[in-house]
């Protein structure tokens, strides 16, 4: 199935001749780093209030435990969300073009965080607040659920082919900005005004997202689209319905490609959000605490993740992303063996223990992903993958471990990091990896179901 180019939209592609492919690799880079940074900021600033400001404003009557379970619950909607956002704009990144889709994520998340910096508590419009609150959250899901596999393939696909999981790590390191950013201005707002921050001042960094949009899409307005998406559209070969064409076609990678994930989505959102609940209700440490341990560990990770990335080109994605898994399963323990001794320089060691693997892990899962998946898939096949881990990794990993610390104790969520490190390598031993195979020459459309998975990826 394929549309002619006036259906699929005109790319805005030109020769490397014609623009200088060095000065667009570059600006690729630049626009995906920017643009996720961006996103992964507002992002994160919603589950830090989560964790340390929503249960008061719109959990009033419920009780600090109840009240942290609702919110990480609203938290966990916007993981929900993420896979109806690969799925519309992997839907339009395939057929219109990764830019256009990616302007328009960033976009959408940039307004619904605008609006949770505005909208009032529970005590002044009542059971509308969390419903609203509810709302805003699963549009910042959906925006960020598309705007992933677009910043991954815009940089990757600019970049050059022995060089693929470096440049497609570049996007990786938005999370960590955004990270720093978000808890930075979090931990700066709390230390300036301590005695406004939970009244009014945590509002300030979701109104401060709108700046930083403008700043972003001034970025991305400035790169052109991909040359391997250009191609596609010159040669009439764009798909017309990639959703249904890759859940079809490539069922085992978006399966695979989720269960990767386990061993690394789940801790993480277990050290950023459900760690600060942890440090501040179970250790009695003040919220500067948590958040300068996350803070520490984002520092770590900024440089950690496009090291393995590019290591990974010479390695193998497998051999590096297995290496990190097991890592993850061995740091588990003293995760929490360090946070317990409630000594601030061992929590933020702790913390900073378990960025180590994940940093590892993401910056070789981009490229490991993505390459399992033609051009003119790889948008929706990629996001659809990489955003299923939501459901069952990142979304649920803080509420579980909230309910698991008072009724199973610390070392059942430790246990539960093993559990997924032992499904990320069994997902690890089956997808295949594709570091040395020239994405250029993948056919648009993948053989027939039935295949084996190292046939139908091409590998």
């Amino acid at each position: 199935m394929v549309l002619q180019p006036e259906e699929a939209g005109r790319a805005t592609s030109v020769s490397a001749d014609e623009a200088g492919r060095g000065r667009q690799i570059r600006l690729a880079a630049v626009a995906s780093v920017v643009g996720t940074s961006i996103e992964w900021y507002d992002f994160f600033l919603y589950g830090t209030a989560a964790a340390i400001v929503f249960p008061a404003v719109f959990f009033p009557a419920s009780s600090s435990y109840a009240g942290t379970l609702e919110s990480f619950a609203t938290y966990a909607v916007g993981f929900a969300a993420r896979p109806v956002g690969a799925a519309i704009f992997g839907h339009w990144g395939d057929r219109l073009g990764r830019k256009a889709t990616l302007i328009i994520t960033l976009l959408m998340m940039g307004i619904a965080s605008a609006l949770v910096g505005v909208l009032p508590g529970t005590a002044t419009i009542g059971i509308a607040a969390p419903i609203l609150l509810v709302v805003l959250r699963v549009l910042q899901g959906i925006a960020v659920g598309g705007e992933w596999s677009g910043s991954v393939l815009l940089s990757m696909e600019w970049g050059k082919q022995h060089k693929r999981g470096l440049m497609a790590s570049w996007p990786q390191i938005g999370v960590p900005i955004g990270l720093l950013l978000g808890t930075g201005m979090m931990t700066a707002i709390a230390l300036a005004a301590p005695g406004a921050f939970k009244a009014w001042a945590w509002r300030i960094p979701f109104l401060a997202s709108l700046v930083l949009v403008a700043i972003g899409l001034w970025v991305r307005l400035k790169v052109l689209e991909t040359p391997m998406f250009a191609a596609l559209v010159e040669k009439r070969t764009v798909a017309k319905i990639p959703v249904l064409d890759v859940v079809r076609r490539y069922p085992k990678q978006i399966v695979l490609s989720a269960l990767l994930r386990m061993s690394e989505q789940a801790p993480f959102y277990l050290y950023t959000a459900f760690a600060l609940t942890y440090i501040k209700d179970h250790l009695h440490k003040t919220t500067s605490v948590g958040l300068a341990a996350v803070t520490v560990a984002a520092g770590l990770e900024l440089f950690l993740i496009p090291t393995f990335g590019n290591l990974s080109d010479r390695l193998g994605r497998r051999r590096v992303y297995a290496t990190g898994a097991i890592l993850m399963g061995l740091v588990a323990f003293p995760f929490f063996l360090l946070l317990n001794t409630a000594a601030v320089g061992f929590i933020i060691l702790g913390v900073a223990l378990i960025a180590i693997p994940h940093s590892i892990q993401y910056g070789t899962q981009s490229s490991y992903i993505a390459e399992n998946f033609p051009t003119g898939l790889a948008y929706a096949g990629s996001g659809l993958g990489y955003q299923t881990a939501s459901l069952i990794a990142g979304g649920p990993a803080p509420l579980l471990a909230t309910w698991m610390l008072p009724n199973f104790g610390w070392q059942a969520i430790a246990i539960y990091i093993i559990a997924c490190v032992v499904l990320t390598l069994f997902a690890v031993a089956l997808l295949p990896d594709r570091s040395k195979v020239d994405l250029a020459g993948t056919p648009v459309l993948a053989p027939a179901v039935g295949q084996t998975a190292g046939r139908a990826a091409g590998g």
